[in-house]
């Protein structure tokens, strides 16, 4: 009787959502640190580039469910946490993985640290000023932000973690279900 009041009033706490009182239940290892939203945040909108110098923006990833990492070549968290993220985006492919390199990050200096670390399944994608991170409220590096299909963020995650872990996969999976 007791586990049943607390997980009602975990659910109640979570805005009566049950689907986010499960995902919170999924978080071990380094999804602990992932802070999961009430309700959904508006994302504003910005213009990113490729490597090309294309623009593009996460309205291009309306309708699926995105892990939206803000990253640079210079930190070294970043650097531990990017193939994670690749293998993440392998092992799930119905997510959209999508990189952004905060600042001032030279494509080249983008595409050797990609081909070191063996990251082959994600897009070059660079906010050059920071716009579309100091919209959101990155303060430090590595963020992670999980929007939802409608592109609002649903959690966030400050730090580096394993994107790969069973851990991740299964609270990822459970977002994508509860949809």
């Amino acid at each position: 009787m007791r586990k049943l009041l607390v997980v009602l009033y975990t659910s109640l706490m979570l805005g009566a959502n049950p689907v986010a009182a499960d995902v919170a239940d999924l978080r071990d290892g380094d999804m602990k640190k992932l802070a999961l939203h009430a309700e959904p945040v508006p994302v504003p909108e910005a213009v990113l580039l490729d490597a090309t110098d294309g623009e593009h923006s996460l309205a291009d990833y309306k309708g699926k469910w995105v892990v939206l990492n803000f990253w640079a070549t210079w930190c070294a968290p970043c650097r531990r946490e990017m193939p994670s993220l690749d293998r993440l985006q392998a092992a799930m492919p119905e997510i959209a993985v999508v990189p952004v390199a905060t600042g001032r990050n030279a494509v080249p200096g983008i595409e050797r640290f990609f081909a070191e670390a063996g990251v082959t399944g994600l897009p070059i994608l660079r906010d050059p000023t920071s716009t579309l991170a100091r919209g959101m409220g990155v303060m430090g590096l590595p963020v992670t932000v999980i929007l939802n299909p409608e592109g609002q963020e649903v959690a966030r995650l400050i730090g580096d973690a394993e994107w790969d872990s069973e851990s991740a996969q299964a609270v990822l999976g459970a977002l994508v279900a509860g949809q």
